[in-house]
């Protein structure tokens, strides 16, 4: 019932953001329209006040009587005494016998902007993938722009890797819950703005010796970079209304540090070249978009890149579809479940791996 709820409270804001981003729509935008259109204003501080109404839940750290049991079990974690940063575990609660599971550091959208890892899209979200792969689920509770502008979720990313690192020594001791992770098989998965952290935090732990960790995939779901340059699929949805181009162009003045343009390697990661010839390091990775998401060109022409620096790159590509199509349509959340389990257990004949040149994307 109180996921009927929210996907009809998150129903209900898409159509009014959706109405209000057409009817603001005319020759020129300000940013107080795109502020109304993402339901944020300023505080007098400089804080934001983030008036969307999408319901946070609580985690869920053991099994009720009073209650249907549930099958995934949830709790927040403090990474350390002196830090305030959070993550949210998940682990099936009957996990196989004799066997440990891969464990998925998981970054939620939102733009940078805006939500938590206990938002109940995202909560269900990892409940899911914890169930259906199975697997051990690190959701970061990461630090949101501009209070905190990037790389401050690249950094909240990468420290909750190095925590999973010192679970893996049993540094302080380890949780219970992490004993059914296999610390060799190690995921890093995001979504929208969280599918952008997963790269450069994929890319910053390049220089860090994780032993025993073994990071071995990236997958990125509708991923949310820009550029100033736009792309073809930009200039054609300019607006569309769940990623409207102008409210996208304020979103992206919030997050990047002050002074620097959409091409800050932040936000264009091919601007960013091969970051010190860390690109050919990186482990596999899977992409997925739709040709419905005005991002989608983002998405091809990096896995383009990402061939030409001969890194293993999986994708799907749907036609039609929206961004976050997979929170609100059961068919493309299954599909995407499926094609992020056949990555992670090594499955790929429903995967397509061709050259990506095949595909058309330009400015």
């Amino acid at each position: 019932m109180a996921k009927l709820l929210a996907n009809q409270i998150i129903l209900i804001f898409l159509i009014v953001a959706s109405q209000q981003w057409q009817q603001a729509e005319s020759q020129k935008h300000t940013w107080q329209e795109a502020f109304k259109a993402l339901g944020i204003a300023w505080n007098r501080d400089g804080t934001l006040n983030r008036t969307v109404q999408i319901p946070m839940v609580d985690p869920t750290p053991y099994e009720d009587s009073a209650t249907p049991s549930p099958t995934v079990l949830s709790q927040d974690i403090q990474l350390t005494a002196k830090s305030k940063a959070t993550v949210r575990l998940y682990a099936p609660a009957n996990p196989p016998k004799n066997k440990t599971l891969p464990l998925v550091v998981y970054l939620h959208g939102g733009d940078f902007v805006l939500f938590s890892a206990s938002t109940v899209i995202f909560h269900d979200f990892c409940n899911d993938i914890a169930e259906y792969f199975p697997a051990v689920v690190v959701s970061v509770e990461y630090r949101l722009a501009p209070e905190n502008k990037l790389p401050a979720a690249f950094d909240d990313a990468l420290n909750a890797i190095f925590w999973v690192q010192n679970q893996a020594k049993g540094v302080g001791g380890r949780d219970p819950w992490m004993e059914f992770a296999d610390f060799s098989r190690v995921f890093i998965l995001g979504s929208s703005a969280g599918a952008n952290i997963a790269y450069h935090v994929a890319l910053r732990a390049l220089d860090f010796d994780l032993r025993p960790l073994q990071i071995k995939g990236l997958l990125m779901n509708q991923a949310y970079f820009g550029g100033v340059q736009r792309t073809q699929s930009e200039i054609n949805l300019k607006d569309d209304p769940y990623v409207a181009l102008y409210v996208n162009d304020v979103l992206w003045s919030l997050a990047l540090p002050l002074n620097f343009n959409r091409d800050h390697e932040f936000c264009n990661p091919i601007s960013g070249g091969t970051y010190l010839g860390r690109v050919y390091r990186l482990p596999k990775v899977y992409i997925k978009g739709d040709y419905g998401d005005p991002l989608v060109d983002r998405s091809i022409l990096l896995g383009k890149f990402l061939q030409s620096c001969k890194v293993p790159v999986y994708y799907r590509f749907n036609n039609g579809g929206f961004h976050g199509i997979e929170l609100q349509n059961k068919s493309a959340a299954q599909q995407l479940y499926n094609d992020m389990r056949w990555f992670i257990d090594d499955v790929y004949t429903n995967l397509n791996s061709e050259d990506l040149s095949n595909l058309h994307a330009s400015y």
